[in-house]
């Protein structure tokens, strides 16, 4: 039984399947965490980027693409990242022609080409996403319209929008409704660079010390390893996220971001990640990260 001076750690993450299965042994109490009680904070990620701003959670879920904004405040985790073009980067020939989605899609009702969206309007997820801001490197500045992620398909379905960048389970479905891939961004990016695309990441409130920061930053990985050895259990917990997904495509959703690279970036991952950053600044897009280090198990 949890005692009343059990101290509390809210950890922000996404209502997703790859976010839910991360998560499913410290949501069900499976790990041994004494002294500590963690209370699971579910937002978009747009609200946890916002929140993040303001250091509301000592644990949340972030994009990329928002870290040089709370760099101040918060350190990286070491575990908890997720990566698009991961089966690019791991040499799988196999996955450069099979159409499996490798990072966030910029989508059409009609197959056209970059040229063809020129002045065109695309519904985008947030402007603080990775996948927004990697749109930025990719095309440069383009007429755009913020939209609910999940809503993103229906408004290019139904001309509201001229394109549509997916993300989550968008990437997986888009086909259902009749639209067409105009570019993947992990595929972009990883053969520009040769690197995975680093999408979102977990991130630390400092002004927890360095103990509590690395005892923290222990039980997030154990929480992945015991999702990734417990993964039939794990994946049923994430469907109950999974909008209109079945198993099989909540598993392939699921394997996309949840692999080697949650549990540890690796030197590829931190490579990748420093790349994203140094990129986006020389773009002028955002402010520069200097000091590129993250918190892990000891």
């Amino acid at each position: 039984m949890r005692q009343k001076t059990d101290e509390t750690i809210r950890i922000g993450h996404s209502p997703d399947p790859d976010d839910a299965f991360m998560f499913y042994g410290l949501a069900h109490e499976l790990l041994s965490t004494p002294g500590l009680r963690f209370e699971h904070v579910l937002r978009d990620i747009q609200r946890l980027n916002d929140w993040a701003l303001e250091g509301k959670l000592e644990i949340t879920a972030i994009s990329a693409h928002a870290y040089p904004y709370v760099q101040e405040h918060y350190a990286l985790l070491s575990s908890g990242a997720s990566m698009g073009a991961v089966d690019l980067a791991h040499g799988d020939e196999a996955a450069r022609t099979d159409g499996r989605a490798q990072g966030p899609l910029l989508v059409a009702r009609e197959q056209c080409t970059l040229g063809d969206l020129a002045g065109r309007r695309i519904a985008v997820p947030g402007k603080m996403t990775s996948a927004f801001l990697t749109l930025r490197l990719a095309l440069g500045a383009f007429e755009y319209t913020v939209v609910p992620f999940d809503e993103i398909p229906q408004a290019v379905a139904g001309g509201e929008a001229d394109a549509g960048l997916l993300i989550h389970e968008g990437q997986l479905t888009f086909e259902q409704m009749g639209l067409h891939c105009i570019l993947d961004l992990g595929r972009w990016w990883f053969e520009r660079t040769g690197l995975p695309l680093p999408l979102g990441c977990n991130v630390i409130r400092r002004d927890l010390g360095e103990e509590m920061m690395t005892r923290l930053g222990q039980i997030l990985r154990d929480s992945i390893e015991f999702s990734l050895t417990h993964r039939d259990e794990a994946l049923q917990y994430a469907l109950q996220y999974g909008r209109d997904l079945d198993t099989a495509l909540a598993d392939r959703f699921v394997a996309m971001y949840v692999n080697d690279f949650t549990l540890d970036y690796g030197q590829t991952g931190r490579d990748a990640l420093g790349a994203f950053f140094r990129e986006a600044h020389q773009a002028g897009l955002t402010p520069e990260v200097a000091d590129l280090t993250f918190v892990g198990p000891a």
